[in-house]
């Protein structure tokens, strides 16, 4: 006896086309290839939809979309051109039940990251997503990653400046003939130094769309381009030389979230290829309980929105 098939088979109550129709938070692991590089492992959390373009369908064949990506985890590789052919397959999988496919990889990206100025090496995690959506038999991929960086608030910088400035004041008004070594002696005390701007941990969210003529995700030139345009970002091993390093990057780079957003803006800017941008900035305050946030866009018609 032939097993019941309610896909094909039994009635719907209501009718209706229906935007996306699948699967979220599907575990698999996957190799992935990117920047040119050696394909390497990742562990995805997956979100794969159709949509069900035929009003009367009871529903899609969900388990073909599983299938189809167990294809992918255990027989191939993550890159532009086999993203481009799932996505075409979720489609021809339905049996003329869809016309639009929607995937999305959420994974950790791990990269080894070079000291400052010590050349040790150590691991960072970037949480990176890739989407690829068919529309209208035209492929679109979207790129996100998040960069944490640090942050030291210029309004502080110039109180501390200040309250320095005065402390030096009231220490050598009286002196007559002021020797250098005993100025560089008190600057090396808490006496001499007696307040610091207060800086944050700070995170930039990127997103970026591309026109399916891509050869490849430039995830890796991605992060290095935001982390180039920001300076100072956040460590994966530091010693002591590298520590004082990161804190000349920070007096040397003070910013506001405006600052900030304005400087990955402009560095997002510069690329061509890059059909679209959003980018977002929070600075998880040390000063207040909330956080300072700045949100941008490339700006162009019909584009991505700063919500």
């Amino acid at each position: 006896m032939a097993m019941p098939d309610i896909t094909n088979n039994a009635y719907t109550l209501s009718q209706g086309k229906l935007n996306r129709v699948g699967m979220s938070s599907i575990q698999i692991p996957l190799m992935i290839q990117t920047d040119n590089l050696s394909p390497d492992k990742i562990n995805a959390s997956i979100d794969a939809f159709v949509d069900l373009n035929d009003a009367k369908a009871k529903g899609i064949h969900m388990s073909r979309l599983f299938l189809q990506l167990d294809e992918l985890s255990t027989n191939s590789t993550l890159n532009v051109m086999t993203l481009s052919t799932l996505l075409k397959k979720f489609i021809e999988s339905q049996q003329d039940l869809s016309t639009e496919a929607y995937i999305k990889f959420d994974f950790d990206y791990y990269l080894r990251r070079q000291s400052l100025t010590s050349n040790q090496q150590g691991w960072k995690a970037y949480p990176v997503v890739i989407i690829g959506k068919l529309l209208a038999n035209t492929l679109y991929f979207e790129l996100k990653i998040k960069v944490a960086y640090s942050s030291t608030c210029p309004c502080s910088a110039a109180l501390a400046r200040q309250l320095i400035q005065q402390a030096f004041s009231q220490k050598f008004d009286q002196v007559s003939n002021i020797k250098k070594m005993d100025v560089v002696k008190w600057l090396g005390t808490t006496d001499g130094i007696v307040a610091t701007p207060h800086g944050q941990r700070s995170v930039v969210e990127v997103k970026v769309k591309f026109e399916s003529n891509i050869n490849q995700f430039p995830v890796i030139a991605l992060i290095d381009l935001v982390e180039r345009a920001i300076k100072t970002p956040v460590q994966a091993v530091v010693k002591r030389e590298d520590e004082q390093e990161f804190a000349r990057l920070n007096g040397q780079n003070l910013m506001f979230c405006e600052d900030a957003a304005r400087k990955i803006q402009d560095a997002l800017q510069q690329e061509n290829k890059f059909l679209d941008f959003w980018l977002r900035v929070d600075h998880y305050e040390s000063l207040h309980a909330h956080n300072a946030v700045a949100i941008t866009t490339k700006g162009i018609k019909d584009g991505y929105q700063p919500d």
